[in-house]
Parts: C-alpha cells; sequence; structure tokens
C-alpha cells in the first residue's frame, strides 16, 4: 500500500471504487482508470503456492507474483531475474548465480540465497508432494530427496555467501536455465509458511518478490494483485493493479470483454474468429503454442487395461478435422502425434486417409472384443468448459456413430476433477491437454514416465522410462533427436493417450493496452504491458 501514500485524493477515490463497486458499476463512467488491467484468466486458480502449482490460470497468477533466479522477457526469451548474472562450468555441471544486491520481499525484508535453498528444497520435499518437482531432478541427490531416501539437506544446493547461490547437477542439462523461470522453482517466504501453514499464500499472510504482490482473492469472482513497490524494478511498472478474473465460459468472457469489462482475454470462443476479424480488427491475436489436448486412458482398471486393440479403435475413430475446423475454428491444428509443431526436436508423422483409419479402427474394435451387439460402455470425465463439452460430444458421437461404443459424460469442477484424475479409482477416459514447461520435447515426453507426479493414466514401461532416462542425459543433438522419435513412437504405439489437437494461444487484447508480444509458451507477465 506504500505506493498509494502519494497519490491525490481523486485517483485515491477511483481505486476505492474499483475495489468496493461491482464491475458493471465502475465500467459504466467514463474510461477505466490506466492503471488496473483486467485479464480474463480461464478457471479459477488451484492454488498460489508456487510449489504446488500446476494449472495453467495458477501459473499467470504466479509469475506477477514471484520472480525466479531467471525470467523471461516478452518473447520468451531468458533474461536475469533475482539473479544478475551467473556462470556454468564447461562440463554443465555447475551454476553459479550472483543475486542482486536490493533483493527483498514484498514485506520488505531482504532476500537472499538462503531462501532459494530452503525453496529448492521445499519443492523437492516429498513432504511437499509437488507435482512439477521431476522438473528439477537433474540436481545432484533431488531423486534421492523425492523419494525420501535422503534429507532435503544433501540436496546440490550451496551458498558461498548471501549473494551468491551454486546449484550442482548429475549431468548436464541444456534446458535447466528454463526450469528455473518455472513456478516450481520460485522462492517462498519460510518465516510466513512456519507460522501460517498453507494459509501463507492468502492474502494477508503471501510474502511474495517478484512485480507484484496479492491484496484481495475473492474465490470464483476475482484475484487483485497491487504493485510490489519493494520489487528492484517497481519504477519501470505501468499498472498499479492487476484484476485477474476465473471465468469458465469463453463466450462470457467474450461479452464482457466486448462490453469493457475486460481489457484481455484468455481465449477466444468457437468460430468467433471470423467475426471478430472483421468487427473488432486488430485485437485478436492467434499464435503457434506448445500445447496439446488429448484424452488419457486409465491404464490401472478396465476396460482400458491390458487392451491395446480397443485404445487403438477409439484413437482412429475420431475425424480429428471435424474437431479442429467444425468445432473450434480458430486455426487449432488436428494432432497426428503427441508432440506439437514448433518444438525444437519435434517429429513429423505419416496420416492414413479417414477410410484406412475408419477400416482398422472396425477390425481393432473387434478383435479387441466388442461389436454393435456388444458395445463398449464406458466414461469420460471432463471439467467443466463449454469448449470441453462440444468437443467431448462430437467425439463420442463419433464413436457411436462409428463404432457403437456408448459413453457416459461426467462434468467436473476443475478441482475435483484433477483429484479424480491422480486418483484412477473411477476414471476410465479423461480429458487433458499439457502445455510445455521450457521448449523442449522432453517437457512433453517425461509426463509419462512411471514416477511422474502428472502420469494419471498410470502408465508404466521400463523401455520407456529408459528411453527419457537417455534423453535428459544425452547432449549429441543428432542422437538426442533420433532418441526423441523412438520414444514418441513408442508411446504412440502403447496408445497411453489419444491426441487430439495442437493448441495455438487465442487472445483478445484491446488497441489501447500495449507491450504484448507472441511467444511460444504463451508466458505474459503483466509487468510487460502498459496503457498508452
Amino acid at each position: 500500500m506504500k505506493r498509494f501514500k502519494s497519490t491525490t485524493v481523486s485517483a485515491l477515490s477511483l481505486l476505492f471504487l474499483l475495489l468496493v463497486l461491482p464491475i458493471s458499476s465502475v465500467h459504466a463512467g467514463e474510461t477505466d482508470s490506466p492503471r488496473v488491467l483486467h485479464r480474463g484468466n480461464s478457471t479459477e486458480p488451484v492454488t498460489l503456492d508456487p510449489h504446488k502449482s500446476e494449472d495453467v490460470s495458477s501459473g499467470n497468477i504466479l509469475r506477477d507474483l514471484y520472480e525466479g533466479l531467471v525470467t523471461e522477457d516478452a518473447t520468451g526469451k531468458l533474461i536475469p531475474g533475482a539473479a544478475e548474472k551467473w556462470s556454468i562450468s564447461d562440463d554443465g555441471l555447475h551454476y553459479t548465480f550472483q543475486l542482486r544486491n536490493c533483493l527483498a520481499w514484498s514485506n520488505g525484508e531482504a532476500l537472499t540465497a538462503a531462501d532459494f535453498i530452503f525453496s529448492l528444497r521445499r519443492a523437492l520435499d516429498p513432504e511437499t508432494a509437488a507435482p512439477m518437482a521431476d522438473l528439477l531432478a537433474p540436481i545432484v541427490n533431488a531423486r534421492e530427496v523425492m523419494s525420501g531416501s535422503m534429507p532435503v539437506e544433501q540436496l546440490g544446493v550451496e551458498m558461498p555467501d548471501s549473494h551468491t547461490l551454486i546449484i550442482h547437477l548429475q549431468h548436464p542439462a541444456p534446458w535447466f536455465l528454463q526450469v528455473l523461470s518455472h513456478p516450481v522453482a520460485f522462492p517462498v517466504y519460510a518465516t510466513s509458511l512456519v507460522k501460517n501453514g498453507d494459509k501463507a499464500f492468502s492474502p494477508g499472510n503471501l510474502a511474495s518478490n517478484g512485480s507484484w504482490q496479492l491484496q484481495q482473492w475473492v474465490p470464483y469472482e476475482k484475484l487483485v494483485l497491487q504493485r510490489n513497490s519493494a520489487h528492484y524494478n517497481s519504477d519501470k511498472t505501468s499498472f498499479d493493479q492487476v484484476i485477474y478474473y476465473p471465468i469458465d465460459s469463453s463466450n462470457n468472457e467474450f461479452s464482457r470483454y466486448r462490453a469493457g469489462e475486460f481489457d484481455w482475454t484468455d481465449t477466444i470462443p468457437p468460430n468467433k474468429l471470423a467475426w471478430i476479424n472483421k468487427n473488432l480488427p486488430g485485437e485478436a491475436f492467434i499464435s503457434p503454442y506448445l500445447g496439446t489436448y488429448y484424452y488419457g486412458f486409465n491404464l490401472t482398471r478396465a476396460p482400458f487395461k491390458n487392451n491395446n486393440d480397443l485404445r487403438k479403435a477409439l484413437s482412429l475413430a475420431i475425424d480429428r478435422s471435424i474437431i479442429t475446423e467444425k468445432i473450434l475454428a480458430n486455426g487449432e491444428i488436428p494432432a497426428a502425434g503427441w508432440l506439437p509443431p514448433g518444438l525444437l526436436q519435434g517429429t513429423q508423422h505419416p496420416s492414413l486417409s479417414r477410410e484406412d483409419q475408419l477400416k482398422q479402427a472396425r477390425e481393432l474394435y473387434k478383435k479387441a472384443g466388442y461389436s454393435r451387439d456388444k458395445p463398449l460402455r464406458t466414461t469420460l470425465h471432463y471439467n467443466s468448459s463449454e469448449q470441453n463439452k462440444r468437443i467431448a460430444v462430437a467425439i463420442t458421437s463419433m464413436w457411436k456413430k462409428n463404432l457403437g461404443i456408448q459413453v457416459e459424460l461426467i462434468n467436473e469442477e476443475w478441482k475435483v476433477f484433477l483429484n479424480r484424475r491422480k486418483s484412477k479409482v473411477e476414471t476410465q477416459l479423461y480429458r487433458a491437454s499439457w502445455i510445455a514447461d521450457y521448449n523442449d520435447a522432453g517437457s512433453f515426453l517425461s509426463l509419462f514416465t512411471s514416477n511422474h507426479a502428472k502420469n494419471d493414466t498410470g502408465y508404466a514401461n521400463p523401455d520407456y522410462d529408459a528411453l527419457i532416462n537417455q534423453i535428459e542425459t544425452t547432449m549429441d543433438e543428432v542422437k538426442r533427436g533420433e532418441l526423441i522419435q523412438q520414444a514418441e513412437q513408442l508411446l504412440l504405439e502403447d496408445q497411453v493417450i489419444i491426441p487430439i489437437y495442437h493448441y495455438v494461444s487465442r487472445h483478445l487484447v484491446k488497441p489501447y493496452i500495449q507491450g504484448y508480444q507472441a511467444n511460444p509458451l504463451d508466458h505474459h507477465y503483466s509487468r510487460d504491458l502498459y496503457r498508452n
């Protein structure tokens, strides 16, 4: 709140109105305050604990609240963050970071290398159960710490002094710097954790080190961030506040954007792009995005356990072009494989004609023991979203038409849906998506290793695990590319999932908001945006 002490009475009054009045009342007046950024943000964030985060909507907010040793510019290029510089040993095993002298938490307390050591240990501590802890696996003793066989104090990190941090790797990992810009590597404030436990990440308790600090969180309504005046770059941040709005309905988000309530949308509704380009020229931004939308099989129980033929039949029966061209129609790409185009090590996949796909699907369905007289009856879980529902209805209609399969659709709130997937007790088929944590095929392929916290399929193949281990430790680019192709091919042959389409990022941005730049991970920091 220090930021407001020197503001005028009229500015204070306007900010007060922004906080206490309904959105419609604020926007019904003249022009919205140029110091408040209103961002649509899809689903309700699951958590503001960066080490327990795994969803995109939480990640958008966390990148505003926190800052890693390295961060990203508007184009996605790595730049200095909490560390002003770093060096990497010739063998790629030792990373030395020099922290800025002026680092502080949002409460004004100094932030040092000890905070990063505490946080890296916490992220890998099995008691934390960080879903993305695998990203830190290259650190010396990380896997032993994650398994509980070694104390966190033996993690390969050290601090020669309060402003120097050294991270030791057990094998070279050329993508490791990218991982350090991920929320799982963000620092957390130990004092509040000790005092408040899980409530350390709630308003009034959360101390952050990024460009913003948490001011208010009204679940399923809005989350308000205040400029962090303790951040070293605070004077270069344009907005005083950023308000995130969780909205499951893309049509509702679109309507509120048109009404002037939002400056930015998280997505664009299906089949609206042509209208938008005609009526809102220059406000739609469609860009390549490293993400894949898919259906996952629960391989731990019937009917898909030990039934590869059945799983392949379901995949072949889907006409993906109908999904991308008719249901979505915003530039999405039908998925012939798991890895999206645009990855540094992406692969190409030959495609069958639609007639051959259906012929094989029917043969495999019969071979699996099913027919129209004895149809498969299964369930498909998906999280609340009109788009997910439209896709599910279209795909299950294809399955029924082409094979006679009967599917019960189960629509669930996001947190319930995630817990259901993880438990593997009730699911048979489930909707899912994966967005790259860094621009490397390993970010996608490692998801289905047997010990990955996000492997909700239950897939466990020692041959696949061995391939991923080789990919993670091979520095030769040609050899590594060959291993990546082998791993993806094995994943597809085992039909662990049904890739459906590859994402593009889709945003509407008001003409007066400047600073937006497309990047393959679709990371957009509020600090880079300003109003003209």
